[in-house]
């Protein structure tokens, strides 16, 4: 049975840790607040640019654009998988990598076991992971300067990168797997096509535009639009890092909450124990001071 002195030491130690993630949650708490507010700066941005599109493709004209035309047979995928590079942060990242690992056997269902995958971990924690399902045909790469902390020109650059290298038909499909921030209690790992970019996404910003018969497109529609499609996959790419790292936090936010509660319990049930051995102690102090006057 533990001593007085080491259930105090057990209560200091844990009201301690108390303290420690109450901390966390409202530093948490308080990320999470303004990367609400930096996707609401970026929202309107790129649902403008869904609309310039929208304007476009509703226009009647023919499009071509290397960016959107599928390839005839995808042989090597780019997958970029969001992760933290910090932990404390509860199932995050291994909800995250189940699903990307679900992703990449769907993949290989569909185009063949012989598709190529190189994987690109943003974090440390999902480098980690990741790191443990390479085999042949799995390569992980991993880039200096780019982590779930990245400004937003590391996070341009990496798109430019992907881009390229799809352009040169380096690679024939392009994804990106992260975890999509909807509420401090709610997140949820999702999935999106990069390159090729999807007709029906592009086609979701054409879907209320009014007639186009007041607008003059100069020079012309296409060249509009292939000068405006680098742009909405860069306010993308920059929408999912924030995502990412808003459900990160949100996810810190509950898991320093849990723990949080979980301390608050432990110490409640110690200072019981305490009481009570204390409470013992006296009790036996008293009777044997009462013994010894009975004595005499």
């Amino acid at each position: 049975m533990a001593t007085l002195r080491e259930l105090k030491t057990r209560i200091g130690s844990v009201a301690s840790s108390e303290k420690i993630t109450g901390a966390m949650k409202m530093i948490s708490s308080a990320k999470v607040h303004k990367f609400e507010s930096t996707l609401k700066q970026l929202v309107p941005y790129r649902n403008q640019i869904k609309s310039v599109m929208g304007h476009i493709l509703s226009s009647g004209s023919d499009f071509s654009s290397p960016l959107i035309e599928p390839r005839k047979e995808v042989r090597k995928i780019a997958f970029v998988v969001f992760g933290s590079d910090d932990g404390l942060c509860g199932a995050y990242n291994i909800n995250i990598f189940k699903e990307a690992y679900s992703q990449i056997r769907r993949l290989q269902s569909e185009y063949g076991n012989d598709v190529v995958f190189d994987i690109y971990p943003i974090g440390k924690k999902m480098g980690k992971a990741l790191s443990k399902i390479a085999a042949p045909g799995m390569n992980i790469f991993f880039i200096d300067g780019v982590d779930s902390k990245m400004p937003p020109e590391k996070v341009n650059e990496l798109t430019h990168k992907l881009r390229a290298k799809f352009s040169d038909a380096e690679y024939d499909y392009v994804c990106v797997e992260y975890m999509k921030y909807f509420s401090m209690s709610r997140q949820r790992p999702v999935f999106e096509q990069l390159f090729p970019i999807s007709q029906d996404v592009l086609l979701e910003g054409s879907k209320d535009v009014a007639s186009n018969r007041l607008y003059i497109f100069e020079p012309d529609p296409n060249t509009i639009f292939n000068a405006v499609l680098p742009m909405f996959v860069l306010s993308s790419m920059q929408e999912i890092t924030i995502q990412n790292r808003a459900s990160e936090q949100a996810a810190r936010v509950m898991a320093m909450q849990s723990a949080n509660d979980n301390a608050k319990k432990l110490l409640e049930q110690l200072q019981l124990d305490y009481n009570k051995l204390r409470q013992e102690g006296i009790t036996t102090e008293l009777l044997d001071i009462l013994g010894g006057q009975v004595e005499r």
